[in-house]
């Protein structure tokens, strides 16, 4: 699948659900592509992009930004509190804020540095041992923590687990949002994102289906 096929299936899962095209974010997640799979998207005018991994962003992304103007960088992958300040000075969005500790880390940083990336809390919809995430019983009270820290809080982010429905977990993640007055979606990825948008996402994640499969060495 190309870049204008994806474009072309948001336009149409927007008309079809009265949805604004332009209100969809679409992040083309490039987590280990080669450098060329890159530059070939962006050459087609494309400029968020999300990485997974803080050491991987600053090996790659201060370089395209030098040769491409308007690149906007989303952190789409778990954060340790030692690469905070790194991921703060190369992200503009990190999606996946989900523990105190974390949030301690990010608005200490913000007063050094004057600014701080835009922030999705992530909710562990699924409530999965191994992923990260705070459980949906306790987002409202993690929202009100990261508000009080005076923070740049624009939404929620999920990811279903892999063996259920997903719109059941997006459906949920849009209910927090909305009970906590939160109008950033961060959810759906190649395989799901159409019924991601259905359900009101505002960020879709989209790797493989606009690279190619991933080639982990």
């Amino acid at each position: 699948m190309s870049l204008p096929e994806i474009k072309a299936r948001i336009a149409k899962t927007c008309e079809q659900t009265g949805r604004d095209p332009a209100d969809i974010s679409l992040i083309a997640v490039s987590k280990v592509q080669p450098d060329d799979r890159v530059a070939a998207v962006l050459d087609q005018g494309h400029r968020v992009f999300g990485e997974n991994k803080v050491q991987e962003a600053a090996g790659k992304w201060p370089a395209f930004r030098e040769r491409y103007d308007g690149i906007t960088l989303h952190l789409i992958g778990p954060l340790q509190t030692n690469k905070v300040r790194q991921a703060m000075e190369l992200a503009d969005v990190i999606h996946t804020l989900d523990r105190p500790k974390l949030a301690g880390a990010i608005a200490r940083h913000a007063q050094d540095l004057g600014s701080c990336p835009d922030l999705f809390v992530q909710v562990n919809t699924g409530e999965e041992p191994q992923k990260s995430g705070v459980l949906p019983a306790e987002a409202d009270a993690f929202v009100t923590e990261v508000r009080a820290l005076d923070l740049p809080l624009k939404g929620l982010m999920c990811i279903p687990p892999v063996d259920e429905e997903p719109s059941l977990h997006f459906a949920l993640l849009a209910k927090i949002a909305a009970r906590n007055g939160l109008t950033g979606l961060s959810m759906g990825m190649s395989g799901d994102f159409e019924q991601a948008i259905a359900l009101g996402a505002t960020h879709i994640r989209v790797g493989s289906a606009i690279f190619g499969e991933r080639v982990y060495r």
